[in-house]
């Protein structure tokens, strides 16, 4: 059987997901550091770019491509909403919100490989 690549997708988002919650919280938690900027990591349509994701060829007559692995998720300066006096670019609404982006497509992602996973089983007759 062929290697089903929903998982490995679900899997780099997740992971991204994950990254991006950390840049998140390390966001709040400098809130109150004069000069600090404001960080966020790179789209994930820019990361999944990057895995050069391709069609699998099972047959002669297909497509060909590769799966490559994702690179390193890059972080780079926020657009602020606003800057403090002491020059710190972290906004909490705005850092709030993004979290609770993140918590939804956390969310999604588990729902869309929960159901794609009772497909598979049922496709095996294992349900």
């Amino acid at each position: 059987m062929e290697p089903v690549y929903l998982f490995d997708l679900a899997s780099r988002q997740s992971t991204w997901l994950s990254v991006r919650q950390a840049t998140i919280a390390e966001n709040v938690s400098q809130s109150d550091t004069p000069g600090y900027a404001a960080k966020e990591v790179e789209p994930f349509r820019d990361v999944l770019d990057k895995t050069q994701l391709g069609m699998a060829a099972t047959s002669a007559g297909h497509i060909g491509g590769d799966f490559r692995n994702a690179r390193d998720i890059g972080t780079e300066e926020a657009e602020p909403w606003q800057v403090s006096a002491s020059k710190n670019s972290v906004s909490l609404e705005q850092e709030m919100i993004k979290s609770g982006e993140v918590a939804r497509a956390h969310q999604l992602n588990t729902a869309v490989v929960q159901k794609f996973h009772g497909l598979m089983l049922a496709s095996l007759g294992k349900r």
